[in-house]
């Protein structure tokens, strides 16, 4: 009797077992999930009468040139393809859904009216079907217009995504991110497949198979009210497990068709692209954004013979939804001891490191319960550990993102990108110089970085998580990660949950913005028109408004020398600047958007609000310009070699817009020189304008913060956190090397 009983409960035991590793399998796997596939592209063209703006440029402003088309595009777009904005638009993060290429398509064409954009999903987590579908949209995208006046132009591409994260402080380089642009669709005219960082899929990690399957059906498992987006999700991290990596050491052309290829290292990417001799651009993009760039990370680490292709690498994306990278600034975390030991350097130039920060957040809770020494060992223990871990958030338990005031961030700079690394900045790279010689010469440009497959958002301030990348774990959910609870009055200095995961979140979701764009001075609408640009560095960026921006190089050789050009000058060099603001903008949509979308589609893609420019300009408030003397020698300091702003011009405010020219009779002593020049437009609200909405004292310290975020205790739907900015364009650089004459 006694051995039936057992028999019955193991029985039982083993069926329940059984019944358990079947639902896990079938949650983890995406049993019943769906593959998505491309979307369908909206049929309708734009009518001619709303493709650019040049007939509106030639009649607002008499500083616009005749024979100048300026057309703005955004060559920065995921869709849900790529790994992380599939994550994102689960429920879990309060997302959206998915967003297919076609979604892209209509959005560049309808909601944002560009003239040209760039798909850009990550090459880590596109399959093979993936990315026959995504090249099939995009000819689809352009099938619908007529080729030599387009209303949009859209181009192929992918990002190749490198991080070293916090491995960079045991030696291995940070080569950050990069977007390959391709300048034809066709597939005999294309890579057989994207060229990714990792050699393999996004979910290829040296865990065990069995823990990712439990962690997939534990976050399917969080949302049994709805558990079809995550059974999608499964059902697509199956697939990119499936795929195999492409054999090293083979040539691109006999590969297999249905593997996934990988270039560790820029070098290998450069001679993979290389291999197929396809025309293709290379653009660096948020190298400044610390979530990513460790700490250490240096762009002369890329200056190489074999790591940086000058006719490839020829745009540098310096501003984006994710911030700008733009500035050098020396922000110094720690100081070197005699002995060779690391230690939390104090606040300097307005800049706050976070190990500072948390021996401030220590000692505020030390009250008059601990003894002076107690507590300044607890102080100088939380400053150490602070700049040991990967995230500084961790050390000080039940701290809240607005405990850390600004600390880790680019003091006083326009919408920075967060916990800034100024020597992966777009000022520090065109500073340097590398032992052999060789420098780096970019234009610059801005896009949007969008992962919502909304490209070029930043035509209005509105929907900060629509428009923007602020992204937030549902409130259930972002408890758990946070580990909220009472605080402590006690300071006890310990790592927090999850490593300060709840409030890197938080804090993040300040510094997302809505949207840069790239402007070029183009002959044409056509593919060849804007290629040609891009790669001559007739090309600007803004950070999300069409001014028109025009840079000049007067007295060069060969007459007027454009804004990217490389002269050699005997004189001192003349330049001339013309700057018109842009359209301010109307609410909702024309109604030719109305009649090509529908209400329905209207309303999910471009929250019924559209690029709608009416008949008056924003002013432009002034004129300002960065002078950069290049290296003499490398490992020169450039902190001497960066004057920004060299010169300031302020401008009346005309409609018109503003005109300014100068000189530079300057000895350069054997120095090249940069100049590149911003105008800054009037100003305007704009999502977290003010990121973390800083109380300051009479010096300007940040005192008291109120961040915005994204889930969280403190979310409010409704708080785009507006605060008045100058938005901007940049020009590219021009390069001026003086000469004696022959």
């Amino acid at each position: 009797m006694l051995w039936r009983t057992f028999k019955s409960i193991g029985l039982a035991l083993g069926l329940s077992l059984a019944l358990l590793l079947a639902a896990i399998t079938w949650l983890a796997e995406g049993i019943g999930g769906r593959l998505h596939d491309r979307g369908q592209v909206a049929q309708t063209p734009m009518p001619k009468s709303m493709r650019g703006a040049r007939a509106a440029q030639r009649t607002v402003s008499p500083l616009v040139s005749e024979d100048t088309q300026i057309l703005f595009g955004d060559l920065h777009v995921h869709t849900t393809y790529s790994g992380d904005a599939f994550v994102f638009s689960l429920p879990l993060f309060q997302g959206e859904g998915v967003h297919p290429p076609a979604d892209a398509c209509d959005f560049a064409r309808y909601c944002s009216a560009l003239d040209f954009w760039s798909i850009n999903d990550h090459a880590e987590s596109i399959t093979p079907r993936q990315w026959s579908e995504t090249k099939a949209s995009i000819r689809e995208c352009n099938a619908v217009t007529d080729p030599a006046n387009p209303d949009t132009v859209a181009f192929l591409g992918w990002e190749w995504t490198q991080s070293a994260g916090a491995a960079a402080a045991g030696g291995r380089t940070h080569y950050g991110h990069k977007n390959v642009i391709l300048l034809d669709t066709a597939d005999d005219a294309v890579p057989t497949r994207p060229i990714s960082a990792a050699g393999g899929g996004l979910f290829e990690v040296p865990i065990p198979a069995a823990a990712w399957a439990l962690v997939r059906a534990g976050l399917t498992l969080g949302d049994l009210g709805g558990l079809r987006p995550y059974l999608d999700f499964n059902r697509w991290t199956r697939e990119v497990r499936n795929v195999t990596r492409c054999p090293r050491g083979v040539p691109v052309r006999e590969l297999p068709l249905d593997c996934l290829e990988g270039a560790e290292t820029p070098a290998e990417l450069f001679d993979k692209l290389d291999d197929w001799g396809f025309p293709s651009l290379v653009i660096p993009h948020g190298t400044s954004w610390g979530i990513h760039a460790p700490p250490r990370a240096r762009l002369e680490q890329q200056l190489s013979a074999v790591d940086h292709d000058p006719e490839r690498q020829r745009l540098f994306e310096s501003y984006s939804g994710h911030g700008s990278s733009e500035i050098y600034r020396e922000m110094r975390d720690f100081v070197v001891a005699d002995d060779g030991s690391r230690m939390c350097a104090p606040p300097s130039d307005g800049y706050l490191p976070c190990c500072w920060r948390a021996g401030e957040l220590i000692a505020e809770r030390c009250g008059e319960a601990l003894p002076a020494d107690v507590c300044e060992a607890r102080v100088l223990q939380a400053r150490q550990l602070a700049l040991e871990l990967p995230s500084p958030y961790a050390v000080v338990a039940e701290s809240t993102p607005d405990d850390w005031l600004e600390c880790g961030q680019l003091p006083e700079g326009f919408l920075p990108a967060y916990e800034y690394r100024p020597n992966m900045s777009a000022q520090y790279g065109l500073a340097l110089r590398a032992i052999d010689g060789s420098t780096f010469r970019y234009g610059l440009i801005g896009s949007s970085d969008n992962h919502k497959a909304r490209a070029g958002p930043g035509y209005k301030e509105i929907a900060r998580k629509a428009y923007g990348d602020a992204y937030g774990m549902r409130r259930d959910w972002y408890d758990r990660l946070a580990g909220r609870g009472p605080r402590r009055e006690e300071p006890v200095v310990q790592p927090g949950p999850f490593g300060g995961l709840g409030v890197t979140f938080e804090r993040g979701a300040s510094f997302y913005y809505t949207s840069g764009l790239v402007a070029v001075h183009a002959e044409g609408r056509d593919r060849a028109s804007i290629w040609g640009a891009l790669s001559s560095r007739n090309a600007y960026g803004t950070s999300g408004p069409r001014i028109l921006l025009f840079f000049d190089l007067l007295n060069a050789p060969d007459g007027i020398a454009r804004m990217g050009s490389e002269v050699e000058l005997v004189a001192a060099p003349r330049f001339e600047v013309r700057a018109v603001g842009a359209f301010e903008q109307l609410p909702g949509c024309p109604a030719v958007v109305h009649e090509a979308l529908g209400a329905e589609r209207l309303r999910r893609l471009c929250l019924d609000e559209c690029h709608h420019p009416s008949d008056v300009r924003h002013a432009i408030e002034r004129i300002e310009v960065v002078r950069i003397r290049k290296q003499r020698i490398a490992l020169e300091p450039v902190a001497d070699l960066i004057e920004d702003p060299w010169q300031t011009f302020e401008c009346d405010g005309a409609p018109e817009g503003c005109r300014v020219t100068f000189e530079d009779h300057d000895d350069p002593q054997g120095r090249e020189t940069v100049y590149y020049v911003r105008a800054l437009q009037e100003k305007t609200p704009a999502v977290n304008g003010d990121p973390m909405r800083c109380e300051r004292d009479a010096t300007g310290r940040c005192i008291a913060a109120r961040a915005c975020p994204a889930a969280g205790p403190d979310f409010d739907p409704d708080d785009e956190c507006l605060s008045p900015v100058n938005e901007r364009a940049w020009s590219s650089p021009i390069f001026v090397r003086r000469v004696s004459a022959r």
